[in-house]
């Protein structure tokens, strides 16, 4: 049988407001009650202090008059009057023997008697009962010469309007303290809530926001306190998930788009091919096709999810000084055969060595995709042209093709993704549109600025800006 919580332990577990408004009062609570215990206390020690000064200095008096020093009493007799005028019905005065019987005593104690206490021997200050009421009493020994006790001076002061004082003390902070913490608890309770009220607002408009309205933000609280922090870190966080859902998006899409024609392709010749039978090299000539096809769309989804890892960022560069001429002409060394099937030329133009900053692989992931581009859309028997120059403080890099060029209109959307020169998206050219793309995200994560100018049927220059080291 499962145990349910009591609604005292749900009240404190489930609201937030109410566990800060109890944690807080508990807390002021123990404060307070120290407070006033201490203050207590300070009061107490100060009355007694006061009945004791005034016990000390009637000590004295006594002994003053009846010419008596305590470490050297001669009898009982030398204590004539032990009434003192001045104070009559405020002290109480009274010998008694070493056994505790009473010798003489004041006219202010009449038919009573003060309580002798034996375990009080020295000169300290108690209280004691008298006559059902408290007194504040002293034991003076009496020694004789020898040093032997012959008796006690008792002298005593009622304590009852010290005791009201302090009763009625006690009183007020044992009342005030429960109607103290109430009215605490209440007025903390109303200022968590408003407190709080944020944090409300933030959950609220969290539950509002769904995979439908993911562009909704929390509105930012106008102190930059810790409710601010949270509110941004929520929104920075609804924009991380918003960016990998877009790319998500972007990637099924554009996956979706450039397979479905290869694969319509393929289906459609295998379809024909089994309809009836055919000559061998038909079969081995439409089978070779269809091995195109499926490469094309194996290098085809290695892009994308090239492009979707450079995009999430989680791939980090590894920048280093980077010998830039010496890895162009390794660039241009693999890019060569393609260059040759077409008659192109590829000439290199550099005045200095030069070293940038760059990841090597990236870098030469780059500068692949440009090359081969301008190989791709060059005209045959054409003239590539890679120049290295240094410009103020960066270091600038251009390719530069006699190809078909890019129409000024569509220049600024060269490194979308899936764009092509020719817009009929045909696949004559080999290409899927996605190497302008990689080529801006890699630059992005380096620091390289990309750009480039062109001139239909004259050709295409993309330039390259490193930062100088």
């Amino acid at each position: 049988m499962l145990k349910t919580k009591s609604p005292w332990k749900r009240f404190l577990v489930m609201n937030l407001r109410n566990r800060i408004a109890f944690n807080y009062t508990f807390a002021t609570a123990l404060l307070i009650a120290l407070v006033f215990t201490v203050t207590y206390l300070i009061v107490e020690n100060v009355v007694y202090r006061q009945f004791d000064e005034t016990i000390k200095n009637e000590v004295s008096e006594v002994l003053s008059k009846a010419h008596i020093n305590t470490n050297d009493f001669q009898g009982f007799e030398s204590f004539h009057d032990l009434d003192n005028k001045e104070s009559i019905d405020t002290e109480f005065i009274q010998l008694v023997s070493r056994t505790g019987e009473v010798v003489k005593k004041s006219s202010t104690l009449s038919w009573c008697a003060l309580a002798f206490d034996p375990s009080h021997s020295g000169k300290d200050y108690f209280n004691n009962s008298f006559s059902e009421s408290i007194v504040r009493q002293a034991q003076i020994p009496l020694l004789n010469k020898s040093g032997v006790i012959e008796g006690y001076l008792i002298v005593a002061v009622p304590l009852k309007n010290a005791i009201i004082v302090l009763q009625d003390l006690r009183n007020v902070f044992l009342f005030s303290f429960p109607c103290i913490i109430v009215t605490l608890f209440v007025l903390t309770i109303m200022i968590a809530g408003k407190s709080i009220s944020p944090i409300k607002e933030v959950i609220a408009t969290a539950e509002r926001i769904t995979q439908q309205n993911l562009h909704q933000r929390i509105g930012l609280p106008y102190h930059r306190d810790e409710l601010y922090r949270l509110s941004a870190t929520i929104n920075d966080l609804l924009d991380r998930l918003q960016e990998a859902f877009h790319r998500e998006k972007q990637f099924t899409s554009d996956a979706s788009h450039e397979l479905k024609t290869p694969l319509a392709t393929v289906k459609g010749t295998l379809e024909v091919l089994i309809r009836k039978p055919r000559e061998k090299e038909h079969y081995e000539t439409k089978i070779q096709f269809c091995l195109m096809e499926l490469n094309r769309m194996a290098k085809l989804i290695d892009q994308l999810l090239m492009l979707a890892r450079y995009e999430s960022s989680r791939i980090k560069p590894n920048i280093e000084s980077v010998a830039l001429v010496p890895h162009l002409e390794e660039v241009i060394l693999k890019m060569m055969p393609f260059a040759i099937e077409k008659e192109i030329s590829i000439k290199m133009d550099h005045n200095d060595p030069v070293s940038v900053p760059a990841d090597t692989a990236f870098l030469e992931l780059i500068l692949v995709n440009i090359l081969s581009n301008a190989i791709k859309y060059s005209r045959n028997a054409s003239t590539i042209t890679i120049a290295v120059e240094r410009k103020a403080k960066t270091i600038v890099c251009s390719i530069a093709d006699q190809g078909i060029g890019i129409p000024e209109e569509n220049i600024t959307t060269v490194f979308e993704r899936f764009y092509r020169v020719d817009t009929s998206r045909n696949s004559s050219t080999g290409g899927f549109g996605l190497g302008l793309s990689i080529v801006k995200k890699l630059a992005d994560l380096q620091n390289i600025k990309v750009s480039l100018k062109s001139e239909p049927n004259i050709g295409t220059t993309f330039f390259l800006i490193f930062p100088s080291t």
